[in-house]
């Protein structure tokens, strides 16, 4: 899908679809979604460019990622997307900015597109040239990382609170299982999402390098303000982004301490029963032998001091474990 942002008498005009090149050349942002070979060509043929293909795209390497040619910068970094709900991950988007143009080039669409979209409708000065676009974008979607990040935050605090207070109570143990698992989930969910902003931010944080070599050319002057200030954010989140994950790696290493405990105990209690049965197993495997002449066996006391006997057998390593403290 093709979109084009093209300013008129002060307003932003958002057109989708193909349009004539002349009305493409007018635009101030191109915005690609899943573009077709048709619309590569029309916007390629309009602003005298090459779009990148979704392979270049996914190119590793720093050089692949971060280039210019003449007067155009093409910038790819991955972006997280989906962080509300279940299905997100990372996709790689390019930025190719050009003199009259800026044209983003995507495979998903993360929040930040879509309400910076509307906030250009509302405010049409973020759409002034394209160098502004693109930083206005990049202050967007920090905006939107910092409000990820806060969320995971009080996610992991009120995960971590549930679990080392069901570790405390005495509940019964599948409650105390699901209380765990849950812990778990949630745990990896966070240390997921949490990668993958550092990841994004990681990503801005080399593109914003890129730019700011590249201002004196690319970035108009009254723009070049905006990239000190995305770098100080950027590096802050990044900070802060850090702290999470190590956070979230003690968590997980304390919630799955508290469920070695839990094994351990339950294994502890099968270990000390069957230790205790051992003595009482032995003294009544010898009194089920068939010999013809043991004297218990004709003595009305018999029986009767056989189980005292198993039983006194039983209880002398429970005492034992319990002078240890092993109970």
């Amino acid at each position: 899908m093709l979109t084009s942002y093209i300013p008129a008498d002060g307003r932003i005009a958002v057109r989708e679809g193909l349009l004539p090149a002349a009305d493409l050349a007018q635009a101030v942002w191109i915005d690609l979604l899943n573009p077709t070979p048709e619309e590569e060509r029309a916007v390629q043929d309009a602003l005298h460019l090459e779009v990148p293909t979704r392979e270049e795209m996914e190119e590793i390497e720093s050089s692949s990622r971060l280039y210019r040619e003449d007067d155009v910068l093409f910038l790819t970094a991955n972006f997280l997307f989906g962080a509300d709900g279940p299905e997100y991950g990372s996709t790689p988007i390019t930025f190719v900015l050009g003199p009259q143009a800026l044209v983003t080039v995507r495979y998903q669409t993360p929040k930040a597109f879509i309400t910076f979209a509307h906030r250009c409708q509302k405010t049409p000065a973020l759409v002034g040239s394209p160098d502004g676009v693109m930083l206005h974008l990049f202050e967007q979607i920090v905006d939107r990382l910092a409000d990820i990040l806060e969320r995971i935050g009080g996610d992991m605090d009120r995960t971590s609170g549930a679990a080392f207070r069901s570790a405390r109570a005495k509940v019964k143990a599948n409650a105390r299982d699901a209380d765990l698992r849950e812990a778990l989930l949630t745990l990896g969910q966070v240390g997921e999402v949490t990668t993958r902003a550092s990841e994004t931010l990681l990503g801005l944080s080399r593109i914003l390098t890129f730019v700011g070599a590249e201002k004196a050319t690319a970035v108009r002057k009254e723009n070049q303000t905006l990239i000190k200030t995305l770098v100080r954010d950027v590096r802050s989140l990044v900070d802060h982004a850090g702290v999470l994950n190590g956070k979230a790696n003690f968590l997980l290493d304390a919630v799955l301490g508290i469920i070695n405990v839990e094994q351990t105990n339950i294994i502890k209690t099968f270990t000390v029963a069957s230790v205790a049965l051992m003595p009482p197993t032995l003294i009544a495997s010898i009194y089920g032998m068939n010999f013809e002449f043991m004297p218990e066996l004709g003595q009305v006391w018999g029986y009767p001091a056989a189980l005292v006997l198993m039983v006194i057998s039983a209880l002398l390593p429970i005492f034992y474990f319990k002078r240890k403290g092993w109970l």
